[in-house]
C-alpha cells in the first residue's frame, strides 16, 4: 500500500495554495501516496482559481474516513477566510494558520493516521508573528515531536543531498562553531537520512572550510585539527565518507555522480551550488525527525503569487521523497 501522507497548503499569502491545486489537478500526488489535504477549504478554492483548475474534494474529519477515488480527501481546518488577507505579504493570521497546519499534521503522525507530510512553502516571519516563537520550522518540529538526537535541514536536488555543520549563523562565527563532534554529527545525520531514503551505503563527501582545503595548514588548520579527524572517526563507524575536499571543486565531482551527499561547513557553501544548479527543483527534508517531513526549497515566491505561473516540479519531488522515506521506514 502507498503511504498516507498529509499534503499541507502552506502559507495562504504565498504560492502554496496554487501549487497544491495544480498538484491535485495534474495527478501528481496519487502516483506516490494516498494524500490527505490539510488546510482551509476556502484557501484551497482560492488556489484553484489562481491556477485555473478544478477538481473534487471530500471533507473528512480524520484519516479513517478517507478514501481515494475521484474525490481527494481533505481535513478542513476552517481557520482562514482568504478575503481577510492580501496575497504577497507577510500576514500574522496566515502565519498562525500555517503553524496550525504543521501542529495538526504532527499530531496526525503521532496518532498513526498519516505516515508523514509534505508542506507547501511557508514564511518564517509570518510564523513568528502568528505566535510560533521559533527560529524556523525545524525547531517547531523538534519541540512538538520531542525529538532527541541529531536533527536539521537537508536539501536534495537531482539525487544529490547536502547537509551542513553550521546553518543560520553569521559567517564570522562559522569557524568558532566547527568541532569534531559537530562534523561527525552532520556526517551521521546525512548517512542516516539517506539510508531512510533508500540508499544502501550512501557515499558522502565532506567539504573543507578554508581556501584550497587549508593548503596543509598554510591557510588555516581546521582541516587538520577538526574536519579530517571527524572524517576518520566517521569512517571508523563504517560510514562511506571522504574528505575534507576543497570547497571550490567538491560540487564538480558531486554533480557528476561521484557522491550521494555533500556535508558543508556553512549555509552558503552548499546552498549557492545547489540553487545555481536548479533552484526550482530543490527539496528540503527535515532530517532526524521521527516522521518523513519535506517541502520544496523555493519558498513562498511573493513576487509571482496570484499570477498562476508557479512551478510544481519541486513539490512533486518533495512528495516523492516523503513517500519513499515512509516506505523505507515501514511507517503505515
Amino acid at each position: 500500500m502507498k503511504p498516507i501522507l498529509g499534503i499541507l497548503l502552506g502559507e495562504a499569502t504565498g504560492i502554496g495554495p496554487e501549487i497544491i491545486a495544480k498538484m491535485c489537478y495534474y495527478n501528481k500526488l496519487s502516483p506516490y501516496c494516498r494524500p490527505i489535504l490539510l488546510g482551509d477549504a476556502r484557501v484551497l478554492q482560492m488556489g484553484k482559481e489562481i491556477a485555473g483548475v478544478d477538481f473534487s474534494v471530500k471533507i473528512v474529519e480524520c484519516a479513517a474516513q478517507a478514501s481515494w477515488g475521484e474525490e481527494l480527501p481533505m481535513i478542513d481546518l476552517k481557520n482562514l477566510d482568504p478575503a481577510e488577507i492580501k496575497l504577497g505579504e507577510v500576514n500574522e493570521s496566515s502565519g498562525r494558520i500555517t503553524g496550525g497546519q504543521l501542529t495538526t499534521a504532527m499530531k496526525l503522525c503521532q496518532r498513526g493516521e498519516i505516515a508523514g507530510f509534505m508542506y507547501a512553502p511557508l514564511n518564517k516571519e509570518a510564523l513568528q508573528r502568528g505566535g510560533y516563537d521559533f527560529k524556523d520550522e525545524h525547531k517547531i518540529f523538534t519541540h512538538y515531536l520531542e525529538t532527541t538526537g541529531l536533527y536539521g535541514e537537508m536539501n536534495m536536488l537531482n539525487d544529490l543531498w547536502t547537509s551542513r555543520v553550521t546553518s543560520h549563523i553569521p559567517l564570522k562565527d562559522v569557524a568558532g562553531n566547527i568541532s569534531i563532534d559537530k562534523v561527525v554529527g552532520a556526517i551521521e545525520l546525512a548517512h542516516d537520512t539517506l539510508s531512510r531514503a533508500g540508499f544502501n551505503k550512501p557515499r558522502i563527501a565532506v567539504s573543507a572550510i578554508n581556501p584550497h582545503g587549508g593548503e596543509g595548514g598554510l591557510c588555516g588548520r581546521e582541516e587538520l585539527d577538526l574536519i579530517g579527524p571527524a572524517v576518520k572517526e566517521a569512517q571508523d563507524k563504517s560510514i562511506a565518507v571522504t574528505g575534507p575536499h576543497p570547497s571550490d571543486t567538491i560540487f564538480l565531482n558531486a554533480f557528476n555522480g561521484q557522491y550521494d551527499a555533500v556535508v558543508t561547513m556553512y549555509h552558503d557553501q552548499g546552498q549557492i551550488a545547489m540553487k545555481l544548479k536548479g533552484f526550482q527543483y530543490g527539496v528540503t527534508v527535515a532530517a532526524g525527525q521521527p516522521y518523513p517531513i519535506t517541502t520544496p526549497c523555493h519558498g513562498t515566491a511573493f513576487d509571482i503569487v496570484g499570477k498562476g505561473i508557479a512551478n510544481i516540479d519541486a513539490t512533486e519531488q518533495a512528495v516523492k521523497i516523503a513517500a519513499k522515506m515512509a516506505k523505507t521506514n515501514n511507517v503505515k
